[in-house]
């Protein structure tokens, strides 16, 4: 069994799921990072271009919000799935065996039934700026070069729709572990001390990858 960011793997079924959803993820925050790098050089070359040749990038403005969703949202399935998110552990840290597992199931149900509805809110939002009809397919757009909205609209419920993959896997390990007292189980992020959090964060600075050494 090896252990990467907090995760166990082993060779189970969930393990592989566990895994295989994880590849996705890992594009998807590749696609955030990409957006975050694009919209650096977009700056440098507007305000480049605005200091050289007084001529800035035509709707720079629309172009940072068609990419925000990308930022934001793209890369939350991933870390969910690494434990990265704030969160206060005082009294869940302290837990151990059935009641540790009892109190992440409770939580993580909770927080997969909030984002079934908001995929199902933002999708909506998506279908109405979605029109075969109109040109673009858009009903809306920017306000400056008219760009179509609704290919960043959908990015939301599409993202939104991992990570809701990743919870519901979550909640079934979670449940399993409390049926039967698993003492570390795969496919979740395990709490861990500050040591033991700032020795994962020195190796992720020095490329050593525990996970991809044990598969």
């Amino acid at each position: 069994m090896a252990a990467a960011s907090l995760v166990m793997t082993d060779d189970s079924t969930v393990s592989r799921l566990d895994r295989g959803l994880l590849e996705v993820e890992k594009i998807f925050a590749l696609i955030s990072g990409l957006a975050v790098f694009a919209l650096m050089i977009l700056a440098v070359i507007s305000v480049g271009g605005r200091n050289a040749l007084n001529q800035p990038i035509p709707g720079y403005v629309d172009w940072i919000e068609q990419a925000m969703p990308l930022i934001a949202f793209m890369g939350i399935s991933y870390t969910q799935r690494e434990g990265g998110h704030i969160r206060m552990d005082l009294l869940v840290g302290n837990l151990k065996g059935r009641a540790l597992w009892l109190a992440e199931l409770a939580t993580t149900l909770l927080i997969l039934i909030l984002m079934m509805l908001l995929v199902w809110g933002t999708f909506a939002h998506f279908l109405r700026s979605f029109d075969m009809s109109q040109p673009l397919w858009s009903r809306d757009s920017s306000m400056d070069i008219g760009l179509p909205i609704w290919p960043a609209k959908l990015i939301v419920p599409v993202a939104f729709g991992v990570i809701c993959l990743r919870l519901m896997l979550q909640v079934f390990v979670y449940a399993r572990a409390v049926v039967q007292g698993t003492e570390r189980p795969v496919g979740v992020p395990l709490i861990a001390d500050a040591a033991t959090q700032a020795a994962l964060e020195a190796a992720t600075v020095t490329g050593d990858d525990d996970d991809d050494k044990g598969r």
